[in-house]
């Protein structure tokens, strides 16, 4: 039997002397383990995660000062605990081992490749390392086969070697990076076609949920000239990594589930270890193809998920007074708490930069106090800089620094460098000088042993920038003016990198560089000299000035025995460490901001999740010396992110802003089938919901967004807002242009008209079904409620988890979530048939309508109209929502559309919008639809010809093409658009007056029993009409207000050309055409009149109703939008 009839296998666990040891025996469950992940409330700083239980302390057992104890010396402060349940799967635990099979013919990919790896890396990309996935290919012993691997941009990189041999190589990388859910978890695959058919070879890349699909092509498929084939060396298929895969990279750290290698695209399986059947512990795996598959290292097959792992701090005894009962009441954490334990601020970016060089023999970051006596290096075994005439801590003005020395009018520094046993060197160090010198004045040296060259020197001026090398006896060897004003100017007033560096360039030829680079734009200016002498060893760096550098600031001091290299004519540093670090790494995005934190501090095991791999997070601004945890929290507040606590390792997960976006649900709970427990209570307040948000950017400008509109908008109560609720925040943002953006997305947030909820409770003992899912659930996944109760509106409830809790016993197991809307996060995706769309500016209902109409009169108030049936079918249905009811529209017409595609005999048939069309007067073979043309064919005079349709609003526009056969002979013909009909004897019609002669005149007339004229006559100015002319007619009404025109049909359309006010008809009736041949006109019967697009708005919709199970009525006026309308994503 299954839970809850059998024990849960709950297990609780303590590193102690470096293993696992299994303490279940010792929990007591008179009271519940619960464990919290995430924090309640939106936009907080995140929350420790926490765990509490009781141990049983009998005996003193986990008394760390107990030397009885059994554990007596091991009970240490932030001793890891983990505590964990089964799972319904196992898989491959990897950090740093592997798992492999062994080289066999029958791995040989002869033709094709197709390999594939479902896994859930703790990261996908790590910064400045690539991180192999699997491969055939051991570097080591140079036999090369085939790799899979994530590169340093996040991309997927196939490589494979033709000829088995380095010489062979080739390889394609994926046009998009990858990126996994919130769990991380996603299969990824790379297929290579050695052969696609126009003398190249295609590698295609593709992702997918799992191992079964379905397959999403990653970018756009690698096509690369020339053909190819893949070798087979004599060589393991390995997952994760191992000594020889030959990658400058980093070991997969993760789940591993399943992995597949195919001879052929979808070919024959050459290899497919599957760990997801596997019993906890297991040490192998034999595939489906017969391949034996070992574990290496640390990798482990694991069956249990954890609900938490974290330290315990403290381990305080408690007892009864006798001592019968005694026990320890842990409360165990995250890594969190341990961070937020008044941690000094991290260093400068430059100042932890720089020491991780390679090649560093001595560094001086100039940071020191304003009292120092002299400036220390980090650098193992070198000595201080010794300096005079400097005024220390004077600078603060560089992103990338603690402030640094400025220069007083005489000042010197003398810096000496380790001895190195190799040849070359390279200088660097950042500065700000006021201006340029007049005369040529030395800005540094640096003293050479080994080489023709003992010195080099640097020296500037307004009129040049001077390179020179110097012998023993100190006269010049060689040197270079650099007269080009863009890099003399660029010189001073900024701040800029300083290198001053040695080139071989063949022979006993060396080039001598200085080179110096804006610091905020990245543009470099080089000056070079060569001398014929080897480029020995820098000994010491020195600094004598003057006048002329006054007020100059400098530091982080470094030289390394790192030459250039030779670039043509030219030359390039061989060091580059100080990128990005010099500016703070200012404009870098959050996601990689977090990354680089992660390979600075990888005691956090820090990783990110980006939710889009087409677009950038936020660019954050330079990174401050703050404390690690303020650096993090300021990522999900520039970002819209969420920080949190890993369940399986110490560690934090950050979940950028996308990661939120458009989630399919992790979990969804049917409340009437009683997956959630009851209360399901909501909450309205108005905590951190701003609709009037000011975001400045720190150092620079300010953005500001009110949204007014809503039903908490910033209007006040009494116009249908709530009043204005204001917020002003200071970010770390990369430009100014961020900040207006980043607030309008704040006053969306704050705006957003649903509920939280603070608890949704689950029973997992009640619904053990749910359980593999709970176990995926994460911090910012989605959540669905189905079938809520009527209290919390219609649903489905989305709602984004922000905190986890859980209680587990042995029997029983609560799960308590605590939730705020998703709606806010659902953005607009292009070419999306439901995320796709814009809304309206503003719609209403055009008339009331009842519970159970599906036609839905409407009333374009601002912005274009809607699309229509007829012009994009193929966009239909989607939904749309009013009064709380949310209803599909199949079709959008006119009130009355119709353009005649269809063959009808006596009669008109169906209009396009839906209506039966009635006709009066003559006999039924007057009317006809033929050839795209509805007509009414006279065939007596003095007889009023009528199509009408039924039509919902009164408040209606209609329009008519029509043509007539012939002229009137005599009398004159007459064309009436007919609106507000109700019968022979009460309607408005625009008469459109056509005489023998060809005018055309206008009238307003009302038939109210007898007809009368409203307003004046219109005579159509240059207007004479001739049999087969096209002319547009349209007569529009909006409550008295009523309104005629026509034009020659394709001319501009004129303004209103007769006007009147009516009051005296007001039902909506019907619409459509009558005509009218005067009695005595002596033309040959029959003359028609062809009529053509005849359209009346406002439109109406076509709905099905009660798409969320509310069906109700609903008034004229109410306003109608989409239900699911884009939202631009920040």
């Amino acid at each position: 039997m299954a839970f809850p009839e059998t024990p849960l296998g709950l297990r609780g666990e303590l590193m102690l002397g470096g293993s696992w040891v299994n303490i279940t025996r010792d929990m007591f469950t008179r009271e519940p383990i619960r464990i919290v992940h995430g924090t309640a409330n939106e936009g907080a700083q995140p929350d420790p995660a926490s765990c509490s239980l009781l141990l049983n302390n009998a005996g003193g057992r986990y008394s760390p000062r107990n030397p009885l104890g059994p554990h007596y010396g091991l009970l240490t402060r932030n001793t890891p605990v983990r505590i964990t349940v089964p799972a319904a799967e196992s898989w491959l635990r990897l950090d740093g081992g592997y798992a492999s099979t062994p080289s066999s013919a029958a791995l040989a990919t002869p033709g094709d490749l197709d390999v594939r790896v479902e896994v859930s890396p703790d990261d996908w990309v790590v910064y400045g390392r690539v991180r192999p996935l699997i491969g055939r290919w051991d570097g080591g012993a140079g036999l090369l086969g085939w790799r899979l691997a994530v590169l340093t941009d996040g991309t997927l990189d196939l490589s494979w070697s033709s000829t088995g041999a380095v010489a062979g190589v080739r390889n394609a990388s994926s046009t998009l990076a990858v990126g996994g859910p919130g769990d991380g978890r996603l299969c990824v695959r790379a297929v290579l076609d050695v052969d696609n058919g126009s003398a190249g070879c295609t590698a295609t890349f593709y992702t997918a949920p799992t191992m079964a699909g379905p397959w999403t092509v990653l970018g756009a498929p690698v096509v690369s000239a020339g053909t190819t084939t893949v070798a087979s060396p004599a060589t393991s298929v390995v997952l994760g990594s191992s000594p020889g895969l030959g990658l400058p990279g980093i070991p997969l750290a993760g789940r591993v589930y399943r992995a597949e290698v195919r001879s052929g695209i979808g070919g024959t399986l050459v290899t497919a270890p599957d760990f997801t059947g596997l019993v906890d512990g297991a040490t192998g795996v034999t595939d489906s193809a017969g391949r034996v598959w070992s574990l290496s290292g640390t990798a482990t097959v694991s069956r249990r998920e954890c609900l938490f792992t974290g330290e315990v701090s403290d381990w305080p005894p408690r007892w009864t007074g006798a001592g019968h009962d005694a026990w320890v009441p842990v409360q165990a954490a995250g890594i969190l708490r341990r961070l937020g334990q008044g941690r000094r601020p991290l260093e400068s970016t430059l100042r932890r930069r720089v020491p991780s060089a390679p090649g560093l023999l001595a560094y001086w970051p100039m940071e020191d106090a304003a009292g120092a006596t002299q400036l220390y290096s980090p650098t193992p075994g070198v000595l201080p800089v010794r300096v005079s005439g400097m005024s220390l801590a004077a600078d603060d003005s560089l992103p990338g620094s603690a402030p640094l020395p400025s220069l007083g009018a005489v000042a010197s520094m003398s810096a000496t460098v380790p001895h190195s046993p190799t040849a070359g060197w390279h200088v660097e160090m950042v500065y700000r000088l006021p201006a340029m010198p007049i005369v040529l004045t030395e800005i540094l040296r640096v003293n050479i042993a080994g080489s023709v060259m003992r010195s080099a020197h640097l020296f500037a001026s307004t009129s040049a920038i001077r390179i020179e090398a110097r012998n023993a006896d100190g006269d010049t060897i060689q040197f270079f003016d650099l007269t080009t004003p863009a890099a003399i100017t660029d010189f001073a007033g900024i701040w800029n990198r300083l290198s001053v560096f040695v080139v071989p360039v063949g022979g006993t030829q060396t080039r001598l560089t200085a080179a110096w680079r804006d610091i905020a734009t990245g543009d470099w200016w080089r000056a070079n000299t060569t001398f014929a002498g080897t480029m020995g060893t820098a000994t010491a760096v020195v600094g004598n000035w003057g006048g002329a550098t006054q007020g100059m600031t400098l530091g982080h001091l470094g030289v390394f025995s790192v030459p250039g290299v030779q670039n043509g004519t030219g030359a390039l540093p061989g060091v580059m460490i100080y990128n990005g670090a010099d500016s703070g790494y200012d404009r870098e995005t959050a996601v990689d901001r977090v990354r680089r934190l992660a390979a600075e501090e990888p005691i956090l095991r820090l990783a990110a999740r980006d939710g889009d791999n087409s677009t950038a997070s936020e660019q954050m601004g330079p990174q401050g010396r703050a404390e690690l945890l303020s650096l993090l929290a300021e990522l999900g507040e520039t970002d819209g992110g969420i920080l949190a606590e890993t369940m399986d390792r110490v560690g934090l997960l950050y979940r950028d802003r996308a990661t939120l976006y458009n989630q399919p649900p992790r979990l969804t709970l049917d409340y009437a089938a009683g997956e959630v427990a009851r209360p399901l209570e909501p909450a309205e307040d108005d905590a951190d919901r701003p609709n009037d948000v000011t975001v400045t950017r720190a150092g620079g400008s300010s953005g500001r967004v009110v949204i007014e509109d809503g039903p908490n908008g910033a209007r006040p109560p009494e116009e249908g807002g709530v009043g204005t609720y204001e917020e002003a925040v200071t970010l770390s943002l990369g430009t100014d242009a961020q900040a207006r953006p980043i607030a309008g997305w704040r006053a969306h947030l704050g705006t957003w008209n649903e509920a939280r909820y603070p608890t949704v409770r689950v029973q997992l003992h009640r619904r053990p079904e749910l359980i593999p899912k709970v176990l995926r659930l994460r911090v910012g996944d989605l959540i669905r409620i189905t079938n809520p109760p009527m209290y919390t509106g219609p649903g489905p409830l989305d709602l984004i988890v922000r905190q986890i809790q859980h209680e587990p016993r042995p029997r029983a197991w609560a799960l308590t979530l605590s939730c705020t809307p998703a709606g806010p996060y659902r953005v607009g995706v292009v070419g999306d048939t439901v995320r796709g769309r814009v809304d309206t500016s503003g719609t209403t209902l055009a008339a009331p309508v009842t519970a159970s109409a599906t036609a839905w009169p409407i009333t374009v108030t601002a912005g274009r109209d809607w699309i229509t049936t007829a012009e994009f079918p193929s966009e239909f249905p989607f939904d749309v929502a009013t009064g709380g009811e949310v209803a599909t529209v199949t079709r959008i017409t006119g009130q009355l559309e119709d353009q005649f595609n269809r063959t009808v005999a006596a009669g008109w048939g169906t209009a396009d919008s839906g209506q039966s069309w009635t006709t009066t007067g003559g006999p039924p073979a007057d009317y006809a639809v033929s050839a795209g043309l509805g007509r009414h064919i006279i065939s007596t005079r003095g007889v009023t010809r009528e199509t009408l349709a039924p039509v919902t609003t009164a408040d209606i526009d209609v329009r008519v093409d029509f043509a007539l056969s012939a002229l009137p002979l005599v009398d004159s013909m007459y064309v009436y658009p007919t609106i507000r009909y109700v019968d022979p004897t009460h309607m408005y019609v625009l008469r459109v007056h056509i005489s023998l002669s060809g005018a055309v005149q206008l009238t307003l007339r009302k038939r109210n029993g007898a007809e009368s004229l409203l307003g004046a006559a219109f005579n159509l100015p240059g207007t004479t009409y001739a049999a087969g002319d096209w002319l547009t007619a349209r007569i529009a009404m909006t409550g008295s207000a009523l309104s005629g025109k026509c034009w020659r049909r394709g001319s501009a359309e004129p303004g209103w050309q007769v006007t009147a006010t009516d009051t005296d008809l007001t039902a909506p009736g019907q619409a459509g055409v009558r005509t009218l041949l005067g009695g005595t006109a002596t033309n040959t019967l029959p003359l028609t009149v062809s009529v053509d697009n005849v359209s009346a708005t406002p439109q109406q919709m076509t709905v099905t109703r009660a798409v969320n199970r509310i069906t109700k009525p609903h008034p004229a006026g109410q306003d109608l939008r989409l239900a699911n309308p884009t939202v631009v994503a920040l």
